[in-house]
């Protein structure tokens, strides 16, 4: 079933009691190995965020993608090329949305950018459309490693001035795209503790332009790009 898209196993549930709707999302539905549930509760600053959600070693080693938002999966976007008068799907290639993850998935498409493309999208089963609100993304892992593991995810939002990070910063077209820069947070899960619940925590940001894969550890200057997630929990084996 690995043609199987998350669009077909995304329910939208309204919680009782007035709460707002939660999306439920199913990934990488095959997968064999520990059951997790990210919840995701949105922020004041919430507005079609891109995201990835990925698997690595303790020691930062990439071992597989979870999620990955449809657009940033595949290389298209639906507000792409303007040349007909009004907005048009097309190809196109965002090196500073999520450059932390990019990076350390480590593999280039055809114009060199740390990215998948139309020619080499990264799977269906684990890309979908990026959730409108809050959600709960359950994924199985396909590799189990030994010992603790991390889980991160990357968040970025285009076009969030804020007074550090301004459209006068730079003329660097992948940096306008982006504003501040993508937020990186974090679970280190110990397979050990089961069932388990972490709060993720933001350890970092990635490259305003993409032009690399290095997390920098300094948030000061980010405002809005913190409050797009108010809460991030990763629940563990159950």
């Amino acid at each position: 079933m690995t043609a199987l898209l998350l669009a077909t196993s995304i329910q939208l549930l309204k919680a009782q009691n007035g709460n707002p709707a939660v999306e439920k999302i199913e990934s990488n539905p095959e997968g064999q190995g520990l059951l997790m549930t990210l919840k995701f509760e949105k922020g004041s600053a919430h507005n079609h965020p891109l995201m990835a959600v990925w698997l690595e070693t303790e020691d930062g080693k990439f071992i597989e993608t979870l999620f990955v938002a449809e657009s940033i999966g595949k290389g298209i976007f639906k507000h792409a090329d303007q040349s007909s008068g009004k907005w048009m799907e097309g190809a196109v290639d965002r090196p500073a949305a999520l450059p932390y993850w990019g990076h350390q998935r480590g593999i280039k498409n055809s114009k060199g950018f740390y990215l998948p493309d139309q020619n080499n999208p990264e799977v269906d089963a684990v890309t979908g459309p990026t959730p409108k609100a809050s959600f709960d993304l359950s994924f199985h892992l396909s590799n189990c490693p030994v010992g603790n593991c991390r889980i991160l995810v990357e968040i970025n939002q285009s076009w969030d001035w804020n007074e550090h990070w301004t459209n006068q910063r730079s003329d660097d077209p992948d940096y306008r795209s982006s504003a501040q820069p993508s937020v990186i947070y974090e679970a280190v899960v110990d397979p050990h503790i089961l069932p388990d619940t972490i709060l993720m925590k933001p350890i970092g940001r990635g490259d305003e332009a993409g032009k690399s894969g290095t997390l920098f550890s300094d948030l000061e200057t980010m405002t809005s790009a913190l409050q797009i997630a108010k809460k991030i929990t990763l629940v563990v084996g159950q």
